[in-house]
């Protein structure tokens, strides 16, 4: 099978995610922090080297500023939900966003004013300008794709996060598909708080989620209950990331998770991946373009872009397409709305969707080629 759908979640892992996963439960399968014995202190020391690995990654300030998740949609959830709205407050977000933003921000719609931006749908730079434009002094939270899981399409921040600051506006920043393949950073990129999930670019295990921030939003837990420490108290703590993270953490996937970012260094760093998938989109864009019966979403252009791709053959419904890809050619590829019905609403595809294609750190020039000549005879045979 040719996988094709990395924008979903990353495949195959590296080896040592697993092995790392199955020591965890077999060796030391105890509950980090709620206990002095060794078993209960490895666990904990996984957690903490997670920590202080992804810390470094993102340029958080310290380990106590990541906190731990099942995925990013919770991470979302905490980061918008929790956010001490005031009244009149405005949110500015853009067409590019997951519904792992738009609903929580539904959620909440009766605590401030949203402004949805769209510039068009078509680029990343066109919809940083009417972000930056729509922020005002009573801009509270502005909440940003980094890059869409339906073009690709990189959103730059630096005007954003300078006008955020100017306003005195949290940047919240859901770095789903950038994570793992483009540099970003709290500190030195302005940017407040980082949402992504650990089973994408950063190739380790589904259920590991993070939360990265910069300083104190004055955030509301979601969540209440056990957290190992100050157990006489009967609110939950104040102290990070306690406060944050009632429960058990997912100390396997975590254990994973490290695993997954030392392969990234291991591959090289962001840079080389990033150049590596951006030669990949640049290829198959182009052999796509001289397909007559598919039409291209997004910018023509595979630069600032991440590495995915979503089109349309005439003549035969995206699902169809899927399903014949995955019985006929063995080829994976996701079909649908990719949980974006703002930008699908935009481009008119609500209905039937799109094709998406997207490119992983492990997939070579010969099993794109072998995509681009599949979709190739569809269209001549349709």
């Amino acid at each position: 099978m040719l996988y094709f759908d990395h924008a979903a979640t990353s495949f195959p892992k590296p080896v040592a995610v697993g092995e790392a996963m199955q020591r965890a439960v077999v060796e030391f399968g105890a509950n980090p922090g709620r206990g002095g014995h060794q078993l209960s202190q490895k666990a904990a020391d996984i957690v903490e080297k997670a920590r202080t690995k992804v810390a470094s990654l993102f340029g958080a300030p310290s380990s106590k500023h990541i906190w731990f998740y099942p995925n990013a949609t919770y991470a979302l959830n905490q980061a918008i939900l929790g956010f001490p709205f005031n009244e009149k407050d405005e949110v500015v977000t853009t067409h590019f966003e997951h519904n792992s933003v738009l609903r929580p921000l539904h959620h909440v719609k009766n605590q401030y004013d949203l402004t949805i931006c769209s510039a068009g749908g078509k680029t990343g730079a066109k919809t940083a300008q009417e972000v930056i434009s729509f922020m005002t002094n009573k801009t509270s939270l502005v909440v940003i794709n980094h890059a869409s899981n339906v073009t690709g399409e990189i959103i730059p921040l630096e005007g954003i996060a300078k006008r955020a600051k100017e306003v005195n506006a949290v940047l919240l920043v859901d770095a789903s598909q950038t994570a793992g393949i483009v540099n970003i950073e709290l500190v030195r990129d302005g940017i407040d708080m980082i949402a992504c999930p650990g089973h994408k670019g950063l190739l380790g295990p589904q259920g590991t989620g993070i939360l990265a921030v910069k300083d104190d939003y004055q955030l509301k837990p979601l969540t209440h209950g056990g957290t190992g420490h100050f157990s006489e108290l009967p609110y939950q703590p104040e102290q990070w990331p306690e406060r944050y993270e009632a429960g058990t953490l997912n100390t396997p996937g975590l254990a994973g998770l490290i695993e997954g970012i030392n392969e990234l260094e291991s591959i090289g760093g962001l840079q080389v991946i990033y150049e590596h998938e951006n030669k990949l989109l640049h290829y198959f864009t182009e052999r796509l373009n001289k397909i007559q019966a598919v039409t291209l979403f997004g910018s023509e252009k595979s630069t600032n872009k991440v590495a995915v791709l979503s089109f349309t053959i005439a003549g035969i419904s995206s699902q169809e397409v899927a399903i014949i890809l995955d019985q006929h050619y063995q080829i994976a590829v996701r079909s649908g709305l990719h949980c974006a019905p703002k930008l699908h609403e935009w481009y008119g595809t609500l209905s039937e969707g799109l094709i998406r294609v997207s490119f992983g750190p492990y997939t070579t020039m010969k099993d794109v080629e072998q995509l681009a000549m599949a979709i190739e005879e569809i269209a001549e045979a349709f």
